[in-house]
């Protein structure tokens, strides 16, 4: 659910040299996912985006309320639009203890593995990850992300001490039932140690 330098090229020649099945974020994104090659290089615009519910939130989280959303912009392409959604109670300076949803609604084709290698990156980013969490969350997340094409819509569910769903284009993919995976994931785009703190602020700060 995230985009990184090298998830963003096999985006970009998805079309002309796909490595088996292509999948952030991003997406959840998300995900890759997933922020970061505008980081890296400085590149990257944000503008708004309006919030459009995919079909996974009406049945998953059917009490949250839109937060913010934005559109990830790198290199002036357009890779995805973001849209966090929060339940009732939902804290902005409390993310990690509240129920919500992000939706990343893909604007170009993105490879499944490298979304979730990418993700594997940017979740080292908030701390310490062993040899064998490591391992544990990237199969994890092979099994979660599919690849992705222009149109498609990945979503993460994240229940606090619980773990992660995911679903694409509405329809449901395999849950991480790791509370510290589905936090750290998350992070990504939501902690203030994000390598995208202009995308976490455009999220967050209609919830403030």
């Amino acid at each position: 659910m995230g985009v990184l330098p090298r998830l963003l090229r096999s985006g970009l020649h998805a079309g002309q040299h796909r490595r088996g099945a292509v999948h952030a974020t991003k997406t959840i994104a998300i995900c890759a996912g997933l922020a970061g090659a505008a980081a890296l290089f400085g590149l990257n615009s944000l503008a708004q985006a309006s919030a459009q519910p995919g079909p996974a939130l009406a049945a998953d989280l059917p009490d949250a309320r839109p937060a913010g959303s934005t559109r990830l912009r790198v290199w002036g392409l357009d890779i995805y639009d973001a849209s966090l959604w929060v339940a009732p109670g939902f804290r902005a300076d409390a993310w990690a203890q509240g129920r919500f949803a992000l939706e990343l609604h893909y604007l170009r084709n993105f490879d499944g593995e490298d979304i979730a290698r990418r993700s594997l990156d940017e979740m080292r980013r908030q701390g310490p990850v062993s040899d064998a969490q490591a391992q544990a969350w990237l199969a994890a997340m092979r099994a979660a992300f599919p690849d992705v094409k222009r149109g498609d819509r990945l979503t993460g569910v994240y229940e606090p001490g619980v773990g992660a769903r995911f679903f694409h284009n509405g329809e449901p993919r395999p849950p991480v039932r790791d509370s510290v995976f589905a936090q750290r994931f998350f992070a990504i785009w939501l902690d203030a140690r994000t390598s995208e703190p202009a995308l976490r602020e455009a999220l967050l700060a209609p919830a403030r």
